[in-house]
């Protein structure tokens, strides 16, 4: 494995977040409490059981957890999956780590979905396989072209890599083009690795296109990984618990094999919790939560930008937490991102994520800032305000992006 590039966007947080009044950068839905979910479950007794033993527990994760993971995928159409099918880790982030380690190495060729959260293609590069960046389209909504994947393929590619929904645009990919996905990585024996971390948190896309928008691993291809976490759409990023799906009972064994070296299990404690959220009818009382919050949230984001539609341009996000925003002057420059936020956040202790330096490599997305807005409602409309202030007293004296 060669060295692994810093990870930019992490960096960022862990160098700007302790210090901000108002945390627009973070991408999980407002966090809940032990005691929150017990309302969400209406159950009465404790999620503790005191009397247990803390071992390591079931290293794969118990199988009420698997199975209710199992769930999340289950439709009509996609078959039945089992726990055997789940292997439960540390986060996405784990989850993504060990697939993408287990999956490629030297001499293979990866296909990634851009921009994305900057580990689905550096994980790979320090694996040392070749990685072409599949650029989604901002005048399409960031949609990608299938046409161009069937340019990208080359004899020794061994995965296409996407993010659905995507971060940082909250874009969804629809139907037709994940099927399209699907089909040419069947004809060409490809594996594909769909990072699902944001799924199911559609809210700005009506009934039809959500049945249009399936998890990957219900269109009848059994070459694929899908990974997930309780972070995101579930509030609970504090139990550090994701996990990895796949119908390919070999890739569960290669990636349980790989965690071997890594984290032996989750905790016994972040197991149960992560149970009971995702059991019914808590998981679907959390998910409309989660939705009508970003709804309402992403309503006063539509408000501020209309206020400044002078200076700002953006894709609505149509799912997920994040939305991606284009900043210019007066004149339609780029604005320095990477300045503008640093700046905001000394003048007004709002926190921003430059797009520049955390998903184009210092050299695509210039201008372009994530902005997390399924936090709690006075969270936003306080970091909104200030944003609002610095917009009218500081904005138009930053610099213009270089070249």
């Amino acid at each position: 494995m060669v060295k692994i590039r810093e990870f930019a966007v992490e960096q960022w947080m862990n160098t700007y977040e302790n210090d901000a009044k108002y945390n627009l950068a973070e991408t999980c839905c407002a966090s809940i409490s032990l005691n929150d979910l017990m309302s969400f479950s209406g159950q009465q007794t404790s999620i503790i059981d005191y009397t247990q033993k803390q071992v390591y527990g079931a290293i794969r994760g118990s199988t009420a957890l698997r199975s209710n993971i199992a769930k999340l995928y289950a439709t009509e159409s996609s078959g039945h999956l089992s726990p055997g099918n789940v292997l439960v880790t540390n986060g996405a982030i784990q989850a993504n780590f060990l697939a993408l380690y287990t999956s490629v190495g030297p001499g293979d060729h990866v296909i990634c979905h851009y921009p994305t959260y900057q580990q689905l293609y550096s994980v790979p590069e320090a694996c040392g396989a070749e990685v072409d960046l599949w650029r989604s389209k901002e005048d399409a909504g960031w949609q990608l072209d299938l046409q161009e994947l069937r340019s990208l393929i080359k004899p020794n590619t061994k995965l296409i890599i996407i993010n659905n929904p995507q971060n940082p645009t909250g874009a969804v990919l629809s139907r037709d083009i994940l099927q399209g996905i699907v089909d040419i990585a069947r004809q060409h024996s490809i594996m594909i690795h769909s990072d699902e971390v944001y799924r199911p948190l559609f809210h700005s896309v009506d009934t039809d296109q959500q049945e249009h928008s399936p998890s990957i691993l219900s269109l009848g291809y059994d070459n694929v990984v899908v990974t997930g976490s309780m972070s995101k759409a579930f509030s609970l990023a504090g139990i550090r618990l994701g996990w990895i799906v796949s119908r390919s009972s070999a890739t569960i064994e290669a990636c349980a094999a790989t965690r071997d070296y890594t984290v032996i299990s989750v905790g016994q404690l972040d197991d149960r919790v992560a149970t009971l959220a995702l059991s019914t009818p808590t998981v679907h009382n959390l998910l409309e939560r989660n939705i009508q919050l970003a709804r309402q949230n992403l309503a006063a984001l539509d408000t501020f930008i209309e206020e400044f539609e002078w200076a700002i341009e953006w894709t609505r996000p149509q799912a997920g937490t994040t939305a991606f925003i284009k900043f210019v002057n007066r004149e339609g420059k780029l604005i320095d991102d990477v300045i503008f936020c640093q700046q905001l956040q000394k003048q007004t202790g709002v926190m921003l994520v430059p797009g520049s330096l955390c998903f184009g490599d210092g050299v695509d997305f210039k201008g372009y800032v994530r902005i997390g807005y399924v936090q709690e409602p006075q969270v936003l409309v306080d970091g909104l305000q200030g944003l609002r202030e610095f917009m009218r007293n500081g904005y138009e004296q930053l610099p213009v992006a270089t070249a």
